[in-house]
């Protein structure tokens, strides 16, 4: 998450497998303005270009989630720097853009993987509320009585593409954020300019 003064937190969604429900996302998104962060895998923008593209058409940003959901603790250091860098391409040849951001495969990392993505110009993005709407036992009120009061200034929310309940949830979180207050930013945009330090706990801050 980011220490931020403000009520601003991003909605994040990682895109590694399915494509079902990308236009409805975008649709709900476009219908509170809502502006997000979708990381994408290599191998999904090989498969669906035209969903990325939607994406970036519809303002939302597109950054990396790695080119094939590899395990990056199990890769060399130049393995990894080889796989991020031709995610990125793929996400610039489609979008125009090149990602400043990627999520690790599973969340994984260690400092060896921090170290090897900063060298290479990018920043991992994690987060602090995980809706964990891949299992599809919750139900929609299970994933909002999770995330709901979680939910802080600064605070990153990990949804999926094709998470089960998306449809159901997200518009009840949007409207539920936007009532307690919060805005809802891109994570670049959530993200502190200048010197900046990350706390044990995850957290971006100011550098002392």
């Amino acid at each position: 998450s980011v220490e931020r003064k403000e009520k601003l937190c991003s909605i994040s969604f990682d895109a590694a497998w399915g494509n079902e429900d990308t236009q409805h996302l975008i649709d709900i998104l476009a219908k509170y303005n809502v502006k997000t962060t979708f990381f994408v895998v290599g191998d999904w923008v090989d498969k669906y270009p035209e969903s990325v593209k939607a994406l970036h058409d519809a303002g939302h940003e597109v950054m990396s989630h790695s080119d094939h959901h590899d395990h990056y603790n199990s890769l060399s250091t130049s393995q990894i720097v080889a796989d991020i860098q031709a995610s990125c391409d793929k996400i610039e040849a489609v979008t125009g853009c090149c990602p400043t951001l990627i999520r690790c495969p599973y969340g994984e990392y260690d400092d060896r993987v921090i170290k090897t993505v900063r060298e290479a110009g990018y920043e991992v993005i994690q987060w602090n509320i995980d809706t964990v709407d891949w299992k599809p036992e919750r139900s929609a009120q299970t994933i909002l009585d999770t995330v709901l009061p979680k939910l802080s200034d600064g605070s990153i929310i990990l949804c999926h593409n094709n998470g089960y309940k998306i449809e159901q949830y997200l518009p009840t979180l949007i409207e539920s954020a936007l009532a307690q207050g919060y805005s809802f930013v891109t994570v670049s945009d959530l993200l502190l300019d200048g010197e900046t330090l990350i706390d044990v706990n995850g957290v971006q801050k100011p550098a002392q």
